[in-house]
């Protein structure tokens, strides 16, 4: 019994409290926050940024595609099965490209400024294991090319390369 009555007059107290506030702001005045800012819609750079299977066998340097994923903000093809190389595409719609930048600046690779056919944006490769990941910048937007040669592939000197030219497609067929 005491403790429902001690219970009872902590709450009575803890509303008397809060109902005596020495606050005398006005809560029913509407709170200014900045507006929201819409990102503009870039150009739309399509399924796979417009790049056909063939072509990223060809540019991405896979002898084969084993598997191909596919859906509406990126692409995936896997070249001899797990462990085997890769290339991904990925668009983003209204996220800044600094974010991605950071992310891979964080993963230990040094991004370096580039342009691609008048668009900038950075590459970045991991020197060990020989990804590299090319991002374009379109107004709010950018997409982003990767590679990778594989557990058991051969870490290319320029291993950006074939991501550029990747990116030069997407920005020529860009709509």
């Amino acid at each position: 019994m005491r403790i429902c009555s001690a219970l009872i007059a902590a709450m009575a107290l803890m509303l008397a409290l809060s109902a005596c506030s020495s606050d005398k702001s006005d809560d029913s005045a509407p709170v200014a926050r900045p507006p929201a800012k819409v990102a503009a819609l870039g150009p739309f750079v399509g399924e796979c940024g417009h790049v056909t299977d063939d072509e990223v066998r060809a540019l991405g340097g896979l002898t084969q595609v084993s598997q191909a994923f596919k859906n509406s903000v990126g692409c995936n093809w896997q070249g001899g099965g797990i462990g085997g190389p890769s290339v991904t595409f990925a668009s983003y719609r209204g996220s800044p490209i600094e974010r991605e930048r950071a992310w891979v600046t964080a993963q230990g690779r040094n991004p370096e400024t580039i342009e691609v056919e008048g668009k900038k944006g950075f590459q970045a490769v991991d020197p060990t294991y020989g990804i590299c990941d090319l991002a374009v910048q379109l107004g709010d937007d950018f997409f982003e090319w990767s590679t990778a040669p594989g557990a058991f592939g051969q870490v290319s000197a320029t291993p950006c390369d074939k991501n550029r030219k990747l990116a030069e497609l997407t920005v020529q067929r860009l709509k």
